[in-house]
């Protein structure tokens, strides 16, 4: 993902999609678990909609913010274990190096 600025202030992400001809042994867990998350967003906002407590809020948001970074980790687990390992595989190191920098430099922020 890359974030740039529009001379107006507001920034956006775009997103990148390459395609794996090999499985993913996580990706269903992850989008089970993001499928909750967007439940709990959702209940979020429907709170905020009701003004219900800040700090009651606040505790939810934090709550998801956990549970991406949680959800987070898998995925680069996962990216570690199939797709550097493939690539490294089949002899594409500058390829294993690229793909683990991005995932590190989108991880860690």
């Amino acid at each position: 993902m890359t974030e740039h600025d529009h001379g107006n202030g507001g920034e956006h992400t775009h997103i990148v999609t390459h395609t794996h001809s090999h499985t993913h042994k996580n990706m269903k867990a992850v989008v089970n678990r993001l499928a909750r998350i967007e439940g709990h967003v959702r209940s979020i906002k429907e709170m905020a909609s009701n003004e219900r407590d800040c700090s009651e809020i606040l505790l939810q948001i934090a709550a998801v913010r956990k549970a991406l970074e949680s959800t987070a980790k898998v995925v680069l687990k996962d990216h570690l274990e199939t797709c550097v390992i493939e690539a490294a595989y089949h002899g594409n190191e500058e390829e294993v190096l690229r793909d683990l920098n991005k995932a590190l430099d989108h991880f860690i922020r």
